[in-house]
């Protein structure tokens, strides 16, 4: 027989509750914790105001989204500001990857999903990693993407895959050539959804005629 025991004195109206006992033998139920409230989007910005507004906007599932400023002197700041949960830090351009790197100084969560401001989020994206846990032993994982222009992803594009999604304290960025790269020292898996890099003005009428979608 189970001993018993009740929450505040014993009374007709008391509640009364067996005590379980777990069998050291059992092993406990594990909890598979979802991946999204544990992810913060970091965005590097300078004069992005055609891009800002679109990305962020594809971003209000997210707590809080890092901005990670280069003092604009367009649009770009009063846009975020129409975004409550975006933060803005700005910081003095030195390198690609020392903005990164600052920002990953400043990401409170154990996740971080790296994205450029033209880059479009589809919803397959949070679709997929909604189903994800946090703690499924994968440290990163990095996307394919389409070149969109005018909304629409061409049929084929030289834009490669890139580490978008990772764990903070596995990521380190690099300079590389005139871009930036994160090394992220783990395992990495490949989403399934393709990111959208959008081509943020109309192109030149001379090529405009040609594009195929």
């Amino acid at each position: 027989m189970f001993p018993y025991f009740s929450l505040g004195k014993l009374s007709n109206r008391s509640t009364v509750f067996p005590l379980q006992f777990l069998d050291r033998n059992t092993e406990a139920p594990k909890h598979r914790s979802p991946m999204l409230p544990h992810i913060t989007p970091l965005i590097l910005t300078f004069n992005e105001a055609p891009n800002i507004a679109r990305t962020l906007d594809k971003l209000l599932w997210a707590k809080q989204v890092l901005v990670i400023d280069s003092f604009s002197t367009d649009e770009t700041l009063k846009l975020v500001a129409g975004f409550p949960q975006a933060q803005v830090i700005q910081r003095k351009f030195d390198s690609f990857a020392g903005q990164c790197n600052f920002g990953l100084e400043n990401v409170a969560t154990p996740w971080v999903l790296s994205l450029d401001a033209d880059y479009l989020l589809p919803e397959a994206f949070v679709e997929e990693i909604k189903s994800s846990a946090a703690d499924n032993g994968v440290d990163g994982y990095s996307a394919r993407f389409n070149y969109c222009v005018f909304g629409k992803p061409l049929r084929s594009t030289l834009y490669p895959p890139r580490t978008v999604l990772y764990r903070k304290e596995k990521a380190i960025y690099h300079d590389e050539g005139h871009g930036h790269r994160v090394q992220v020292n783990g395992p990495t898996r490949m989403l399934s959804a393709r990111f959208c890099r959008a081509q943020s003005r109309s192109p030149p009428s001379t090529w405009r005629a040609s594009i195929t979608f």
